[in-house]
């Protein structure tokens, strides 16, 4: 019987590693997404793609994370666009 529970552990464990591995965020804190976009796009270009005031109206990276981790929506189109960008 432990052996079967030991496999089934095993095998849970690898799973659950296959759909971290095929997210591709995975272990990408939101400062270093917000950080790249900035860096390949620019306050203004991003502020086109994702037209919201925290990129828009005097940019940081400080109050542009604060918004994010507040506003899901915005996180989330922030995401797809590093995203798109890493493709």
């Amino acid at each position: 019987m432990y052996l079967i529970r030991k496999r089934f552990i095993i095998t849970l464990e690898i799973s659950i590693m296959d759909k971290q591995s095929n997210d591709p965020l995975h272990g990408i804190t939101l400062e270093k997404i917000l950080i790249e976009l900035v860096d390949y796009f620019g306050w203004e270009d991003l502020g086109q793609h994702i037209p919201i005031n925290c990129f828009i109206s005097n940019p940081s990276i400080q109050s542009s994370l604060k918004f994010l981790r507040k506003t899901p929506w915005a996180r989330k189109k922030v995401e797809n666009l590093y995203i798109r960008m890493k493709r």
